[in-house]
C-alpha cells in the first residue's frame, strides 16, 4: 500500500532514502535546508554535490518550503547531526505530533553527548523513533548493488514498518530492539575509520589496518555496554558490518578524511576543503568525553582524539599504541 513519507536532509542518504521508497511505489517529498540548492536538484532532477549522475524521478517533490514537510505519518531524518537540533527546531511548527520518525543519521551531539534520536526526542517532543544504520555506501545502493542494514526502535510496529516500506530486491533490512548499540555503532565507526584512513595515507598495510578494525571494535564494544547496549549488536551489522565498510570503501568520507591527514594535512584543512560533512571529526570529541564519563579505556579513540586536535603525528600515535604495556587480548 502506497504511503506519504517525507525526507528531511539533502544528503546522499536523504537521495538514497527518496530513491528507494519512490521505487517501492510511494509518495516522497524530498526538503532540504537551502530552497535554492532544493531548486537546483529539482530543475536538474539530481543531487550534483552528493551523488552527481544519478537520476531523481519527477515524481519525487523536491523542495525547500518548511510546510511541505507536514502532513505525513513518517519522516525519515537524513540531517547531519550537529545540525539536527538546529533543523528540529526549525521544523518542529510543521511536525504533527502524530507524526514518526526513523533517523538515519550518525553521530553524537557534540555539546550534550546526546544521539540522534535523543536530541529528535528532546527537541521534536514524545514521538515514536526509529534509528536505521548499517554498511549503507550510497553510491553502490543506487545502482542496486546488495547492501543490508538494521533498524532500531522501542516501537516493534514502527521498525516492522521500516522495514516493510524501505526494503527491496538489493536492501535488506534487519530489525533490533537496541536503540543505543545501533546508534552507537553508527557513530563510532566513523572515529575508526579515521584511523584507518590515516593508515593508508602513511602506508602502514593491511595487517595494521586488521589489527586497527578488531582492536577498535574492542573498545567501541566496551563503551557499548557500558552503556547498556547489547553487546552483540556490535558483532552485528550496525557495528562490525558498518566499521569493515567504513574502513575500507574508497569513497568513505571519514576514511578518506583520515587519509589525507595520514599524508600530512590537518584536519581543519581536510574539513575546509570537503563539500560533505566529516562526521567522524566532530563524533571523536563526543565520543571521547563519554569515555572519560563512562570511565571507559579507549586507546584508538584517544590517538585519534590527539592526531585531530592536539598535534600528534598520525605515524607517532601508531608507534605509541604499538609499545603500550603487553596484555591478554582476552579476559576470564
Amino acid at each position: 500500500m502506497s504511503e506519504e513519507v517525507v525526507i528531511i536532509g539533502d544528503g546522499a542518504m536523504g537521495t538514497l532514502a527518496a530513491l528507494l521508497l519512490d521505487a517501492n511505489g510511494h509518495s516522497v517529498t524530498w526538503w532540504g535546508y537551502q530552497a535554492e540548492y532544493m531548486a537546483e536538484v529539482a530543475r536538474r532532477h539530481e543531487n550534483p554535490r552528493y551523488l552527481p549522475g544519478v537520476p531523481v524521478p519527477q515524481r519525487v517533490r523536491v523542495t525547500g518550503d518548511d510546510a511541505a514537510t507536514g502532513g505525513a505519518k513518517l519522516v525519515v531524518w537524513a540531517v547531519p547531526c550537529q545540525f539536527t537540533r538546529r533543523v528540529g527546531e526549525r521544523l518542529k511548527p510543521h511536525l504533527a505530533a502524530e507524526t514518526a520518525v526513523c533517523s538515519v543519521t550518525k553521530g553524537i551531539e557534540n555539546e550534550t553527548l546526546l544521539r540522534p534520536s535523543e536530541v529528535l526526542a528532546a527537541v521534536l517532543g514524545p514521538r515514536p523513533i526509529a534509528v536505521l544504520s548499517g554498511p549503507c555506501i550510497a553510491p553502490e545502493v543506487v545502482k542496486g548493488l546488495p547492501a543490508a542494514v538494521a533498524v532500531a526502535g522501542e516501537s516493534s510496529t514502527l521498525t516492522e514498518h521500516v522495514q516493510r516500506i524501505l526494503t527491496t530486491p538489493w536492501f535488506r533490512i534487519y530489525t533490533n530492539p537496541d536503540v543505543v548499540g545501533v546508534e552507537l555503532g553508527g557513530a563510532t565507526k566513523n572515529v575508526i575509520a579515521l584511523a584507518a584512513g590515516m593508515i593508508d595515507g602513511l602506508q602502514a598495510g593491511d595487517n595494521c589496518k586488521a589489527a586497527l578494525l578488531t582492536r577498535g571494535l574492542v573498545e567501541i564494544t566496551r563503551l557499548g555496554g557500558a552503556m547498556g547496549a547489547s553487546r552483540e549488536t556490535f558483532a552485528g551489522l550496525a557495528g562490525l558490518g558498518d566499521l569493515v565498510t567504513t574502513c575500507i570503501s574508497p569513497v568513505g568520507r571519514n576514511r578518506s578524511a583520515g587519509e589525507q591527514i595520514g599524508r600530512g594535512r590537518t584536519a581543519a584543512e581536510v574539513e575546509q576543503a570537503t563539500a560533505s560533512v566529516i562526521e567522524g571529526i566532530a563524533t571523536t570529541r563526543s565520543v571521547m568525553a563519554l569515555a572519560r564519563r563512562h570511565r571507559v579505556e579507549m586507546p584508538i579513540t584517544e590517538a585519534v582524539h590527539r592526531v585531530l586536535f592536539e598535534s600528534l603525528r598520525p605515524g607517532d600515535a601508531i608507534a605509541e599504541l604499538m609499545a603500550r604495556q603487553p596484555r591478554p587480548e582476552v579476559t576470564r
